[in-house]
């Protein structure tokens, strides 16, 4: 234990996998034959890259779990992404053996030579996210229509942007109404909302998600970093921190450890989330940095150290006890400043090469989420004073 952080989950590795899945299923209160069911809502990076977690370490218990995925239908897969798709297969055997007994390569064939549209759903079921092309997945269940993914579901994954996620989880509490149980909720939304009424106050998505599904805040969950979605499919090290109430957040960091993913458990979720949110904001800024610096490191840190400061302070603002900001929640930004696409997103600002006309997706990234030029001047004032001393 360090301070009120705890890590969870015993290290035997696959052989207490059943053990951990029985030990969930009996605090949800599942009998013998009843499926317990996880859905992800949302297929972006990390998103595919955690329900494909739980489909390698679970989805062979098929009469004890179902994992699933729901994403929009209709998003079509441009020539040159079907392209690069097609060399990412080619240059993995264990893939392409893969999709050849799944006698899915030839449509990959006809959509590298243009004669066939691939969707994003479509191709998500062989194991590619659309924002994640590079690091193939494994197969997954995909569901296309929200209320069938749902209505019965047991765990609900939010994997949804921030900007999306009061929207879906509106939707989504009409297919609830007449439940009886209460779904857990996992949210790994970062971004937070501003609001000015009654009293000025940031919004996390959490906090959404219990306004606009009516689901008690007890039963909602957010999982952060330190880790890159590409980097724990691969398998390499990583750590997670699930915060939240101490009823579900200790036994779903026990069931979602692996030998190289280490998830701890804390109940500070305000700090977490929040913070969770504003280093997506401080990413862009250091990959600002580092382009108009030419990446100096003395500005880097220079930045970096400001950047803690003012969480120090925003979180003394919303907690009248926040966790110091030491361990995980430390090395969570750190990791998204040095690498990831928000870093990658400043850096193309700065160097001019993001333009308006390229809308608010880009191709194998995924959405920017877009600041207005009042909170760009908020969080970003340390990028222009070091570009001037350079």
């Amino acid at each position: 234990m360090v301070g009120s952080v705890h890590v969870n989950g015993s290290a035997n590795g696959a052989n207490g996998t059943e053990e951990r899945l029985d030990e969930l299923r009996r605090l949800l209160g599942k009998s013998d034959g009843d499926l317990l069911k996880i859905v992800s809502i949302g297929a972006g990076a990390w998103g595919s890259v955690f329900a494909a977690l739980l489909q390698d370490a679970y989805g062979h218990f098929r009469e004890k779990v179902q994992i699933r995925v729901w994403r929009r239908p209709g998003r079509a897969v441009d020539r040159s992404t079907a392209e690069h798709l097609f060399d990412v297969i080619n240059s993995r055997e264990d893939v392409l053996r893969r999709l050849i007994r799944r006698c899915a390569y030839l449509k990959y064939v006809e959509a590298r030579l243009g004669d066939r549209t691939l969707y994003a759903d479509e191709i998500l079921r062989d194991g590619f996210c659309l924002n994640m092309v590079d690091t193939p997945l494994c197969p997954l269940k995909v569901v296309t229509n929200l209320q069938e993914a749902v209505w019965d579901a047991d765990i609900v994954v939010n994997g949804l942007p921030s900007t999306e996620t009061r929207e879906v989880f509106d939707e989504l509490s009409k297919y609830w109404k007449e439940r009886i149980s209460v779904p857990v909720i996992i949210s790994l939304a970062k971004g937070i909302e501003a609001s000015l009424d009654p009293i000025p106050r940031i919004i996390t998505p959490t906090q959404m998600i219990s306004s606009a599904a009516g689901v008690p805040t007890e039963n909602i969950l957010y999982l952060g970093g330190p880790n890159i979605a590409s980097e724990i499919y691969n398998k390499e090290y990583a750590n997670a921190r699930i915060c939240g109430s101490t009823k579900w957040r200790k036994p779903l960091a026990k069931f979602l450890r692996q030998p190289h993913f280490i998830v701890w458990d804390n109940s500070d979720i305000v700090t977490h989330e929040v913070m969770g949110g504003l280093k997506n904001v401080y990413a862009i800024g250091a990959g600002m940095v580092a382009a108009l610096t030419n990446e100096s490191a003395t500005s880097k840190s220079v930045y970096f150290a400001h950047c803690t400061s003012e969480m120090i302070f925003i979180t003394h603002l919303l907690t009248e006890q926040p966790e110091k900001l030491a361990g995980p929640l430390l090395a969570d930004t750190y990791v998204t400043l040095l690498k990831g696409r928000n870093a990658w997103y400043g850096q193309m600002l700065a160097k001019g090469e993001l333009r308006l006309d390229m809308g608010d997706s880009i191709k194998g990234k995924g959405m920017i989420q877009v600041m207005s030029q009042q909170c760009s001047f908020l969080f970003f004032p340390e990028v222009s004073l070091i570009a001037e001393h350079v």
